[in-house]
């Protein structure tokens, strides 16, 4: 732990137990909440910040405790959350009473964390709005039509290098090779850098993606308190990134509007949608803006990006029906796909989506009250409940997407039930939900189906000895990093039909049992 993580935390230390003398935990008794008792300090936190449990899996366990109940309470540290449980409300909630619940937790400011606190995560109300209608231009299907090139090469060049490197007998870490891909992707789309992180890993771009982005104990651990105390973040100047991130995008979003201008470069990417809009006094975006935005969509599009692709293909690998349905469907394709042939392969869509239902990336979605809102009575006899405003909300992905109520046999993965119409809108929120939803959720689901069409089309994915299945998440960490790595063996189509006759030779020479 580095020693301004650990100033901060004897800091906050001191904080929680000051603090926890005068806070009152029968907030949710007074209002009529069920909940579970909290520790003393760690509130209900105690088995993600003792490392017993990774925190999907800990809050899915906790989702179930309270399964007669609409909603229920749950202490994130000493903040009191009231954690939704019913999918009609979380509608009610996140689309028709939007203006009530506007904005995410904050822990940041313009002064002193600009980069996290001017992305479209975190602004808030009008400015939110303002910057969500600035942005949406640019994953319209004619914005995404238009950067479809940049990520076909990049996905031939990947395809290209696995299959050359799995003719020598190559054992994959996927998620090596999917942040590779996934950061040539964001560099060439964002920021109209062209990078090769397969040949060149030691690029400035990848490097600086595997340094910001590492969610190690330390980081986490800053995060959740971040959540908690972003007052006393403020005051410190702590910053969660530090200052180096900010430092490298700017340089980058600077150098390339200055080219840009000079010579009348234009390319199909985010940098010049923001260079090319205006707010409403007719002014460019500066420079800070646009680096807040750029860095936000950096960091879905590397790490986040990754982690769907790593899961999807452990689960093609592991899934040989699975993967023969994906196989004739991309066949269908002819050879090169067009934007057309990617948008309309639902049955790989379906894979995806069943995948994200199994493994949300994220643990839960918050909101917080903006105007004071009414929640019905939890259960049939109980009495309503007042939320009023600065009190958060969670909605818990993992719970809804694992409840029987809602999917059969929720812990068998059957792509099929996204096909016939099982899923409800409003039980599966992999993304988000209401208009707060992931901008990018169409680009991530396109990035990933170019990149499995052009696997798929000369590859074959399958478990090997490093597999690890069912898959197992560090408990020290907020991202879905598994314990062990995700390992595949793929081969080209060649030797995998080769293996093929040696196994059916085999088998007909009763040498093989």
């Amino acid at each position: 732990m580095d020693p301004v993580t650990t100033a901060l935390v004897v800091v906050l230390l001191c904080i929680f137990a000051y603090r926890f003398l005068w806070i009152s935990t029968k907030s949710f008794e007074e209002r009529g909440i069920h909940y579970t008792k909290p520790w003393p300090v760690v509130g209900n936190m105690a088995p993600i910040l003792f490392r017993r449990q990774f925190i999907s899996d800990y809050i899915q366990d906790v989702y179930f405790k309270f399964r007669d109940l609409k909603y229920f309470g749950f202490y994130n540290l000493f903040s009191p959350v009231i954690v939704i449980r019913d999918p009609e409300l979380i509608t009610s909630i996140a689309v028709k009473n939007f203006d009530h619940f506007t904005d995410h937790i904050i822990f940041s400011d313009d002064e002193t964390d600009p980069l996290m606190s001017k992305n479209l995560l975190a602004l808030k109300g009008d400015d939110w709005r303002d910057m969500r209608k600035l942005l949406s231009p640019a994953f319209t299907s004619a914005k995404m039509k238009s950067m479809f090139k940049l990520i076909i090469d990049c996905a031939e060049k990947t395809s290209v290098f696995i299959a050359e490197g799995s003719k020598k007998g190559r054992v994959w870490d996927m998620q090596d090779i999917f942040r590779r891909y996934a950061n040539d992707v964001v560099a060439t789309t964002s920021f109209g850098i062209a990078v090769d992180s397969l040949k060149d890993p030691a690029n400035e771009f990848y490097k600086f993606g595997r340094e910001t982005l590492n969610f190690s104990t330390a980081a986490t651990l800053k995060i959740l308190l971040a959540r908690n105390f972003p007052s006393v973040f403020r005051l410190l100047g702590i910053k969660i990134f530090g200052s180096k991130p900010r430092k490298f995008f700017t340089k980058i979003v600077a150098e390339t509007t200055r080219m840009r201008e000079e010579k009348g470069i234009r390319r199909p990417d985010m940098i010049q949608l923001m260079m090319d809009s205006r707010d409403k006094d007719g002014k460019r975006l500066s420079i800070d803006d646009m680096t807040s935005q750029a860095f936000i969509f950096f960091a879905a599009g590397f790490e986040t990006t990754a982690t769907m692709m790593c899961l999807v293909a452990q689960m093609i690998a592991t899934n040989p029906e699975v993967q023969s349905k994906l196989l004739l469907e991309v066949q269908e394709g002819h050879g090169q796909p067009t934007y057309d042939v990617i948008r309309d392969m639902v049955y790989m869509d379906a894979v995806i989506d069943e995948t994200l239902r199994m493994y949300p990336i994220a643990g839960f979605l918050d909101r917080i009250c903006v105007k004071e809102f009414e929640l019905p009575p939890a259960k049939p006899g109980a009495k309503s409940v007042q939320v009023k405003p600065g009190e958060p909300i969670w909605f818990v992905p993992p719970g809804l997407q694992h409840d029987p109520k809602y999917y059969e046999d929720p812990e068998n993965f059957r792509p099929e039930r996204f096909l016939n119409g099982e899923v409800s809108p409003n039980t599966y929120m992999p993304f988000g939900f209401g208009p707060r939803i992931c901008i990018g959720n169409r680009f991530a689901i396109m990035e990933a189906k170019i990149l499995f069409y052009h696997l798929l089309k000369s590859c074959v994915l399958d478990s090997c000895e490093k597999t690890t299945v069912p898959l197992m998440f560090c408990k020290n960490s907020i991202a879905r990093l598994p314990l062990k790595g995700y390992w595949l063996s793929i081969r080209t189509k060649e030797d995998h039909s080769v293996a093929n006759d040696h196994v059916a030779n085999g088998k007909a020479n009763g040498t093989v049992s």
